[in-house]
């Protein structure tokens, strides 16, 4: 490891452009960069010096270090520092997605698949939340942005964000209160010929940490989804398919998906939980198509819709439907 008397270049002394300069000593002893950069820059994780290292960040006598490389006595290091991608959550940034309607208090999104709705670990940019604060500059004084409920990533539709901390309140309350009524239209493998209810509690897999279960979950929730068959089909391999309508009377993580995969009627195409992709499906068949909310200054009830997208369209165009 590098000795303490390395030459080092006061960041104080430097702009934002110019980087920080470590001049290994002669009796410094040779070693991989990430671990000398790990010693001289404490306040920052190695693995964050080693994406600034893959990322050419980092320079070692003039040439663009990699990571394992070994550096040694008279090494000089350039380092250009980057801002953590946390850092950069509530940033703004232009982002595409539709506004179908607004109000003083509020605004009704209807968010595409594919798109983040809030930054978290692995998408601290580019969500629905940094679109919002570029749209909507007056979003930086309400917590998250105004953002009081979630979408998944791949399924689309309606989300509401409130504009103020007394409206976003408000539609905390309702969502408790569960008075917000949030439908989505799903597409299942099998065929479901009755209405019905799943009520099981839902909690993280503990076997695979990016799903959520109903079975032996952690720190499980409670959690309720009625659904309604509209039509049954099959796809043009002949496997039965169910359009379904989805009411959530709460509003856990991936409940609809896990609900149904339960019963053993997973998404279309929700490979995560048993899905197949079909008929060109990329993603999950799921759309918030329908909410509705109390208003905060007039307490008058306000309904949206929201058509399917033109992927989930497609999708249903290639089914073969009996009824």
């Amino acid at each position: 490891m590098p000795d303490t008397d390395i030459t080092k270049e006061s960041s104080s002394d430097l702009s934002d452009d110019e980087p920080l300069v470590f001049e290994l000593p002669f009796k410094t002893l040779p070693d991989r960069l990430d671990k000398v950069l790990a010693s001289l820059l404490p306040e920052h994780s190695r693995s964050r010096l080693q994406s600034w290292i893959e990322g050419g960040h980092v320079t070692v006598n003039g040439a663009q270090a990699r990571v394992r490389q070994m550096v040694g006595p008279a090494d000089r290091i350039e380092v250009r520092e980057q801002v953590a991608p946390e850092q950069q959550a509530f940033s703004p940034e232009p982002v595409d997605f539709d506004v179908i309607a607004q109000s003083p208090d509020w605004i009704v999104v209807n968010k595409p698949a594919g798109l983040v709705t809030h930054p978290g670990a692995g998408n601290w940019s580019g969500t629905l939340l940094n679109g919002l604060l570029y749209r909507y500059p007056e979003l930086a004084t309400v917590p998250r942005a105004g953002i009081v409920h979630r979408l998944d990533k791949d399924t689309s539709g309606l989300l509401v964000v409130a504009r103020h901390e007394k409206s976003q309140t408000h539609l905390v309350r309702q969502l408790q209160d569960r008075s917000v009524k949030r439908q989505y239209v799903a597409l299942v493998h099998g065929w479901v010929n009755a209405p019905g209810t799943v009520d099981q509690p839902i909690g993280r897999d503990p076997r695979v940490p990016v799903r959520m279960t109903t079975e032996r979950p952690i720190a499980a929730r409670e959690a309720v989804t009625h659904f309604s068959p509209e039509r049954i089909g099959v796809t043009p391999e002949n496997q039965p398919v169910t359009q379904l309508v989805c009411q959530l009377q709460t509003g856990r993580t991936h409940q609809i998906r896990v609900h149904m995969a339960s019963i053993c009627h997973p998404l279309v195409a929700d490979v995560l939980y048993g899905g197949k992709l079909v008929a060109g499906a990329m993603r999950q068949m799921l759309h918030a198509q329908a909410l509705a909310f109390d208003d905060f200054s007039s307490g008058e009830r306000v309904s949206f819709q929201a058509p399917v997208p033109d992927d989930f369209e497609r999708v249903v165009e290639h089914l073969v439907w009996q009824s």
